[in-house]
């Protein structure tokens, strides 16, 4: 997938950080928003009439995916008329030159949903001049909504949540996604798949970005890496681990560039451990048997 670079403005015009008050009032706009998208997606759950491909071969999108983006759309062009939008579905929208941009996803999780798999999410998420500020995620099937802005902590349906206490790398259970153009270039990420779950308790792919991020804030994961991404699919979660004490950087600890698609989250005690270890991956060409493997040990 290409890197989406974001307007101009939105890393210019700095305005005052908006006060706690204000960011309540923002966050319960993303919120309704994510919970009428998620209303969408529980009504058609098992009754999609319409999947298409949009270019790339797995990277699918049906009409549940714009129903739900039209009822976000409605929402926020009613209650922040003035402010930006990027819409996986739609594109850039609304007020281009607003230092606030609005990154939603309506249906993080298309293939899962496709296939009647019951791990997707509504992502709604509010940017800053380009930095991620707050966001609402909505988990339709578990009914859990999630919910951050900075300095006002993360909660799962109105309860505090934090990142996990796991202290070390070999102790941690990680999750990761693969993107779009996998079958299209050497730079993907299954050799620190392989090498990962063999250091740790264990790597998942659960298919929607949104809620890896939402269960690393929940303590549920520790880690969390990927490549591939868009703004749409960081915003909301990028504010929800951070609120719940985790750490989210590129892959090398520098900070995290929203526009370059790579993410390292993690509860913050296993982040130099993990960065180290993708950095330090050897290629799978190398790996001439199990023997070998056994000989690597996690940084």
């Amino acid at each position: 997938m290409g890197n989406l670079t974001l307007p101009p403005c939105l890393v210019a015009n700095s305005p005052m950080n908006p006060s706690p008050r204000e960011l309540k009032h923002l966050l319960n706009i993303a919120s309704e928003a994510a919970l009428s998208a998620g209303v969408i997606l529980q009504d058609h759950w098992g009754n999609i009439q319409v999947i298409e491909e949009k270019g790339r071969a797995g990277d699918l999108v049906t009409e549940v995916d714009k129903k739900s983006e039209a009822i976000i759309l409605a929402i926020l062009n009613e209650q922040v008329p003035d402010h930006g939008i990027l819409a996986e579905e739609s594109g850039i929208l609304g007020n281009a030159d607003s230092p606030y941009l609005w990154a939603i996803d309506p249906l993080d999780g298309t293939t899962n949903y496709a296939h009647s798999y019951p791990l997707s999410s509504v992502s709604v998420g509010l940017l800053l001049n380009g930095v991620p500020i707050l966001g609402a995620i909505y988990d339709p099937y578990s009914n859990l909504l999630y919910r951050a802005a900075k300095g006002l902590g993360a909660t799962c349906n109105h309860r505090p949540i934090q990142v996990s206490p796991t202290p070390s790398l070999n102790q941690s259970l990680l999750v990761t996604g693969f993107a779009y153009d996998r079958r299209e270039t050497t730079d993907q990420n299954y050799a620190e798949f392989c090498y990962l779950t063999h250091i740790t308790q264990g790597v998942r792919r659960g298919g929607s970005a949104s809620l890896d991020l939402a269960h690393l804030a929940s303590g549920r994961l520790d880690g969390y890496w990927e490549r591939g991404l868009k703004p749409w699919d960081l915003a909301a979660g990028v504010v929800l681990v951070q609120e719940a004490g985790g750490t989210v950087t590129a892959y090398d600890q520098s900070p995290l560039d929203i526009n370059s698609g790579r993410i390292l989250a993690t509860n913050g005690q296993i982040h130099q451990a993990l960065s180290q270890a993708l950095l330090n991956t050897p290629p799978i060409s190398t790996w001439a048997n199990l023997e070998q493997m056994q000989q690597i040990t996690s940084p």
